[in-house]
């Protein structure tokens, strides 16, 4: 616990930071046990409201509908999966039985509303001002990427353009889904620029006949979000690879 939260740069009570990591799910399971949903309602709105700011003072060219669209990006479920997973967020979750055995750690939901709950902790632990300048670091890796705005707000769209921009066939996607009808979890995986067999150079997998340029992996409660999250992986490996081909 020490080390995840020297990660954070901040220091929290045990039971405070322990309760902001504490899913729903655990608390049903063990007692009725503080879980992180009050902490997670506290921590949107200091998330929107740090990130509104920012956009509005570094932006002051950009229209309103503009500066809504980035916010969105910057607090989306996906953007906030990506900064969860950036800290090693999983592995430190306290998860029901049965979210632990479909896949919770890596839902981008669940991710998502434990960073915000961090940061709700984070704001009662250390106040206004410290838990303003902990989201800002928190988001600036998605500041400082700009392509990322539309990238975070319409994965499918985005991994379509790159591709097609590049002269790559359009991404392939296939979906498996694993537990019962009232919690199931999605896996999807996406396939990137498929060509004949020798003409690609440093493809990295092998399907059939073809060889795969890119691919991606993503996980969520519904087919959507599973696509979603595979989408944007693929993108930004996509973008990552074709940056050091250059």
């Amino acid at each position: 616990m020490h080390g995840f939260l020297a990660r954070l740069g901040v220091e929290l009570p045990d039971l405070l930071i322990t309760q902001a990591l504490t899913h729903r799910s655990f608390s049903y399971e063990n007692g009725g046990e503080p879980h992180n949903e009050r902490l997670e309602f506290l921590g949107d709105s200091i998330l929107g409201q740090a990130v509104t700011v920012k956009l509005f003072r570094d932006h002051p060219d950009l229209s309103e509908g503009t500066l809504a669209k980035r916010r969105s990006s910057l607090v989306s479920s996906v953007a906030l999966a990506e900064v969860g997973r950036h800290i090693g967020l999983g592995v430190h979750l306290r998860l029901g039985r049965g979210e632990e055995l479909t896949g919770g750690r890596e839902k981008d939901s669940i991710l998502a509303d434990t960073v915000e709950a961090i940061i709700g902790a984070v704001f009662v632990g250390l106040g206004p001002e410290v838990a303003n300048t902990f989201v800002l670091d928190l988001v600036t890796p998605l500041f400082a990427d700009p392509d990322r705005f539309g990238a975070a707000m319409d994965p499918k769209t985005s991994l379509q353009e790159a591709a097609a921009e590049r002269g790559l066939n359009p991404p392939q996607y296939s979906v498996t889904g694993e537990g019962p009808d009232h919690d199931r979890i999605f896996t999807a995986v996406v396939s990137v620029g498929s060509v004949k067999k020798g003409d690609a150079v440093g493809a990295r997998l092998v399907a059939g006949d073809l060889n795969v340029l890119v691919s991606g992996h993503g996980v969520g409660s519904s087919k959507k979000q599973a696509e979603i999250a595979a989408a944007l992986d693929a993108w930004t490996v996509l973008n990552r690879e074709t940056s050091e081909g250059a």
